[in-house]
């Protein structure tokens, strides 16, 4: 039976419960009256159930959609503003003990050279990433205790943290890595990290077991119980996702929706950031052989209808979209975005060569971080860099309440115009740095406190001298 408070696998990611929403939505995809209905629940800004979100993913009236691409944009707004926070992928190791079939690290490619970055080649990467702007890294790694022990995972950390270049440093470090055990997770929050994420991949036991055939992430329970060890571990910001097109996109809307429920009725803190990753071509790996794909419209319909479901959510789209599907998602609910990523171990520094390449998966957005700075802020985004929350200890509870009141722009708002300032004084071309001067001068009339937008110019006044790191 679905219990969102049982701590067990199949109790709160229940396949009944989930046949039972796609049913259901199916009944109801044309209900207008019922449709109006949970638009207006939406409106509250306290999000919806599994079972009412679902119903507008299903939803097929053409004018019913666009009041929920609507409400997705203006909710996104309430909640987040117009930044876009900017972070970059860090692949540490390739070596990786499981067989996942949609994954080119599975231990069973003999064609893609293993490769695993030395503390010395960690440095060089995290210098390479600083020169082009980055402060927020996610690292990445496979799944192998004898190549990518914890203890590897927590030294590379600590050498992150510790490269200081010219202007350039690394303040928040979020940790993609596999399931470990609840002393794992705390030796995690004790390295200081930042949000720690794990994609589900896909919520049906039955094609998630097909998928995983072998290696320790064939543990359906021991994967998606995950999020329960790492707080219970002290990390409070976890961050979810599904790699959409492996099954229904429907089941794993449903599924994702309800690990949502379940992190919230257990500890009081949902996820901190949703991912919605799409199969891509990698290697030996061929996306079509997938048949569980969705269009680029599908995909915008799911992240507007995930926006107004989990509000409070940050949600992140990479470099695995193209420029112009990036673009469609921004207005609908996206709040994260990786730019100038590398997928490879290595590669920042220097470029692979052809005959030993290691990513793990294809970009669709080559562009570099510079472009994709300009870019959002032709579209009159603030790119932030900003790391404020995690330093200043909001985060889990503290940041959650703080964003269901809204108040989180109030600091937010400053500091991401403060970021961007060191971003176009250290690393800017001249076009860009003309650019988002410009719209730095426009968004501080955006500022209500005077008081704040008194401090936020004279910080900004400092920036400009030569000073660093100013944060609300």
């Amino acid at each position: 039976m679905y219990n969102p408070q049982s701590l067990k696998a199949e109790e709160f990611i229940d396949h009944d419960e989930i046949m039972d929403t796609l049913a259901y939505s199916e009944q109801h995809k044309n209900d207008i009256t019922l449709i109006r209905q949970i638009l207006e629940k939406a409106k509250e800004r306290k999000g919806l159930s599994h079972k009412e979100a679902s119903v507008l993913l299903m939803c097929e009236d053409p004018d019913l959609n666009q009041e929920i691409y609507a409400l997705a944009e203006q909710i996104k707004k309430d909640f987040y503003g117009n930044r876009i926070v900017i972070f970059a992928p860090l692949y540490l190791s390739n070596y990786c003990v499981n067989g996942c079939v949609y994954c080119p690290y599975h231990t069973a490619n003999h064609h893609m050279p293993r490769k695993k970055l030395t503390q010395e080649e960690v440095r060089r990467e995290v210098i390479a990433l600083q020169d082009m702007g980055h402060k927020r890294l996610a690292i990445e790694a496979g799944e192998d205790p004898v190549n990518n022990p914890i203890e590897y995972i927590l030294e590379c950390i600590d050498t992150i943290y510790s490269v200081h270049h010219k202007n350039g440093d690394i303040r928040r470090v979020n940790v993609n890595i596999a399931a470990t055990t609840v002393d794992n997770y705390r030796k995690l929050r004790d390295a200081g990290i930042g949000t720690y994420i794990l994609f589900q991949e896909t919520y049906h036991k039955e094609s998630y077991e097909k998928l995983h055939p072998t290696g320790p992430k064939h543990d359906y329970a021991y994967h998606t119980e995950a999020m329960d060890r790492a707080m219970e571990g002290g990390i409070d910001d976890v961050g979810l996702g599904v790699l959409f097109g492996l099954e229904l996109y429907r089941y794993e809307f449903a599924g994702l929706l309800m690990h949502a429920e379940h992190l919230e009725a257990v500890h009081g803190v949902g996820p901190h950031t949703i991912s919605v990753p799409r199969i891509r071509h990698a290697d030996d790996i061929d996306a079509s052989a997938f048949d569980n794909g969705i269009d680029d419209d599908t995909f915008a319909k799911i992240v507007a209808c995930i926006r107004i479901a989990v509000p409070y959510t940050g949600m992140i789209v990479s470099t695995r979209e193209s420029q112009a599907c990036r673009e469609k998602v921004l207005h609908l609910g996206i709040s994260q975005i990786s730019g100038g990523s590398k997928t490879s171990v290595g590669g920042y520094y220097e470029a692979e060569p052809e005959d030993a390449r290691s990513e793990q998966f294809d970009v669709n957005d080559n562009r570099t971080l510079d472009e994709v700075v300009r870019w959002l802020m032709e579209m009159d985004y603030i790119p932030s860099f900003c790391t404020a929350c995690y330093r200043a200890g909001r985060t889990g509870d503290r940041f959650m309440s703080l964003c269901k009141s809204g108040q989180i722009q109030n600091c937010c708002h400053p500091n991401a115009l403060m970021t961007l300032k060191e971003y176009l004084e250290d690393y800017a071309a001249p076009e860009t740095a003309a650019l988002g001067s410009a719209l730095i001068e426009k968004e501080l009339d955006n500022i209500p406190n005077l008081k704040v937008r008194g401090i936020v110019n004279d910080y900004l006044r400092e920036i400009h001298s030569g000073k660093r790191d100013f944060r609300f």
